[in-house]
């Protein structure tokens, strides 16, 4: 459908007045800036940096446990080749997580919300590639919904956001792209607790040999199942208990490093030198550039600074990373080169052997900890990616349950819980050893840093406007770095390498088959939206009795009336005395502030009593408990605020007549004006009257939901892949899934479904 017959065929509806412009019914708070204030105190930002490092670092943080075992996997054939790969560690955390991350990719925070859907959202808002044509130009009022543009205007800027708009295929692509990133998160998750629990309690060999791998990998399994049964309790119950043992775990592994540079080998601090970075390479050629896919793990959580940004501040971020994170990880790196440059023998368990005798069993267990909260971390963030993009219809609908009253970005997903339980269970069952879970990891961990700088690049040309050498510096270094370590990770495909691509594979096709379906679905809506005659039709009949009472069709359409309604009345010849019809609609902004989120619109003519309101969520937001009461509520200020405005085009109105008479104003102006106070008080009288008849029927008669139960197939002229895709795809997974009811939380008592057929 057109934009001119999508305007057509939408009912004649005034535009709304902000909440707050009223004395009377202002419901607006001042702006709180909170964590993310400009003029945040020092001693804050102190605090969070410090409550930062036991929940964002916990999976960087214990990286030195494995990336020297998966890099020499076959042990070390030159002692040169420690300081090789030592350099190359340095390097790495200083390019990647430290320069990329901390301080170029934290700048694209969308309202100080970081992760993949953010770097979306931020490219969504800014040029029009979203596929679901629900974009309202009210939406650009959302407070949080504007972008801080640079005055600077580029043609390079121009041409890409005009290329992206003009191209479907551009829109496809972008959400594909994201799609993988999150999958990718969500791979990465299954990973990080099995390769960080069967890391730590495979220390325990250092003490007796009676163990066998089998046996360990037995005991990281229970200790990932009980991990996984508490996390309905919520993350602030588990993970912010532990959270001191990750800064106790990081002052440890820097001491000990320090002890082991000074005891073993103080050389090791040359490799600074870039240079044993190329001797290493030529010395082993391929090897060496194999051995990048173990490199590499030292930046396994580098993603969590971003994604998990919107706990905390960019700059306690910064704060902890540079005061505490970065020299600790160095040092650690640092002393088991030391140690490994005297004991070459030791490098498939280097981390433990290069404790010092008394430090082991506190060592090992502050390693169990610090691998649970990391794993903590990974989980929590999977509930979170996924509830963003369950929010913008991009996973199928599963329970969301918030767990924490204080924090609302703290859910929990029981569906997603249990898949991520038995596939950790699965991968340490089966893989055993960390060297083959690592060849793994690493796949899952360059592609998320390589998917976050493509779309980095598209919002510094769009959006920053940054200088054309600038973009072409950070594509040839860090680009380039991070091309380099993916293909040495993909080289590792057939030796565990296939599993995080399978798992992104499994996952992107649900993803794309719910979002595709949901998509076709609104357009379906779109199409066959009821027309205003017809609207008038409907309430005109005869044979239509108004009964008391409030009555909410839900649908996904914001623009027109959708067609459950006409489902509805073919059926029941009869209408409540008030029509609302409700969409849930996802804005691409992390919040909505509560005094915007509804958003109404009243259904031409009046005397229809009929409004529409869409609900506008951003993808981080929590739905409100006492939905129908807030909903009634804003549908009074909003009759109020209709009222305000018509009495103030009144007044306006008034003046222009009184200007255009001037000569005989005196004599006309009692009678213009008794006649303005007489429509006031008309007016007035009406707002009275439906506020009245809204009250009556909220306390006496209650509200009745309809929502539509959709049966979705495909039409007969689909070709063979879109009848797999929405008559065997789509519905298994629907039937298999929660019904919107479950989602949206909707008495039964009080519900009515309108059965309907969806021939996409």
């Amino acid at each position: 459908m057109s934009d001119d017959q999508l305007k057509a065929n939408t009912p004649s509806i005034p535009l709304r007045k902000p909440y707050g412009s009223m004395d009377l019914i202002s419901t607006k708070t001042p702006p709180h800036h909170g964590r993310h204030s400009k003029d945040t105190k020092w001693w804050v930002v102190l605090n969070l940096a410090f409550q930062s490092i036991g929940i964002v670092y916990g999976d960087i943080g214990t990286s030195p446990l494995y990336v020297y075992s998966s890099t020499f996997s076959n042990g070390i054939k030159h002692k040169d080749d420690v300081l090789g790969v030592l350099s190359l560690v340095f390097y790495t955390l200083t390019l990647l997580p430290m320069i990329k991350y901390v301080f170029i990719v934290l700048r694209a925070t969308d309202n100080g919300e970081g992760g993949t859907f953010a770097l979306y959202s931020l490219i969504c808002r800014y040029a029009k590639v979203s596929l679901i044509p629900n974009q309202q130009a009210e939406d650009r009022q959302v407070s949080n919904y504007t972008l801080e543009l640079p005055s600077k205007r580029l043609k390079l800027a121009s041409v890409l956001k005009s290329s992206l708009e003009k191209s479907k295929f551009a829109k496809l692509f972008l959400l594909l792209i994201t799609m993988l990133g999150t999958s990718m998160v969500i791979g990465d998750s299954i990973l990080t607790p099995s390769i960080s629990v069967l890391s730590a309690v495979g220390g325990v060999k250092e003490a007796t040999s009676a163990l066998t791998q089998d046996m360990i990998a037995g005991i990281s399994i229970v200790i990932l199942v009980f991990l996984f049964m508490i996390q309905r309790f919520g993350t602030s119950k588990v993970g912010y208990t532990f959270a001191p043992i990750l800064s106790l775990w990081f002052i440890l592994i820097g001491g000990i490093g320090f002890y082991n540079i000074i005891k073993h080998d103080t050389t090791v601090l040359k490799a600074i030198n870039p240079i044993y970075i190329v001797e290493y390479f030529i010395r082993n050629k391929k090897d060496a550039w194999v051995s990048l896919g173990g490199v590499v793990l030292c930046t396994t959580g580098g993603e969590a600074l971003f994604a998990d940004v919107g706990h905390f501040s960019v700059r306690s971020i910064q704060v902890s990373m540079c005061s505490m994170v970065y020299p600790a990880l160095i040092l650690a790196y640092t002393g088991q080169s030391a140690y490994l440059r005297q004991h070459p023998d030791s490098a498939s368990d280097a981390f433990f052997k290069s404790v010092p005798g008394p430090m082991y069993w506190p060592m090992f267990v502050v390693s169990i900890l610090a691998s649970v909260i990391a794993s903590q971390a990974m989980i929590s963030g999977t509930f979170s990616v996924v509830h963003q993009s369950l929010s913008l219809g991009c996973f199928p609908r599963v329970k969301v349950v918030h767990t924490s009253a204080n924090h609302e970005g703290q859910v929990y997903i029981p569906e997603i819980n249990y898949f991520l339980m038995l596939a950790c269970v699965g991968v340490t069952s089966g893989f055993k050893t960390t060297v083959k879970i690592g060849n793994a990891y690493g796949i899952a961990v360059v592609f998320v840093m390589t998917l976050t700088s493509a779309l980095l690049v598209l919002i510094m040309i769009m959006i920053w406007k940054t200088n054309i050498f600038l973009i072409i510096l950070y594509v040839v270094t860090i680009g380039f770095v991070e091309l380099m370590y993916l293909s040495s990770a993909l080289y590792k495909f057939t030796l565990g390498g296939y599993l995080p691509l399978a798992f992104s594979a499994f996952l992107m096709t649900v993803m794309y088959v719910w979002n595709n379906v949901y998509r076709r679905k609104y357009h379906y809506e779109l199409d066959h939206m009821i027309s205003p005659a017809r609207l008038t039709e409907i309430f005109t009949n005869k044979n239509m009795s108004r009964i008391p009472g409030l009555a909410m069709f839900y649908s996904e359409l914001v623009q027109g009336i959708p067609p459950i309604f006409e489902h509805y009345v073919s059926n029941v010849p009869a209408l409540h005395s008030i029509i609302v019809f409700v969409s849930m609609k996802s804005l691409h902004v992390n919040k909505v502030p509560a005094e915007e989120r509804y958003f109404f619109r009243r259904v031409e003519p009046r005397t229809l009593f009929a409004f529409q309101c869409a609900v506008r969520y951003g993808y981080n937001d929590v739905r409100e408990v006492a939905f129908e009461e807030t909903l009634i509520t804003r549908l009074k200020e909003f009759i109020q605020e209709e009222t305000w405005m018509q009495i103030q085009t009144l007044s306006i109105g008034g003046k222009m007549t009184e200007s255009g008479r001037e000569s005989d104003r005196e004599i006309e102006h009692n009678e213009i004006s008794k006649a303005k106070q007489a429509k006031e008080e008309k007016l007035r009288e009406i707002m009275e009257q439906e506020i009245e008849q809204v009250e009556k029927a909220w306390e006496e008669v209650g509200i009745v939901h309809l929502i539509g139960q959709n049966e979705v197939i495909a039409s007969k002229e689909s070709n063979v892949m879109k009848r797999i895709l929405v008559d065997y795809a789509y519905n298994l997974l629907r039937r298999n899934l929660r019904q919107s009811e479950a989602v949206f939380d909707i008495p039964h008592k009080r519900m009515l479904k309108v059965g309907m057929t969806y021939q996409l």
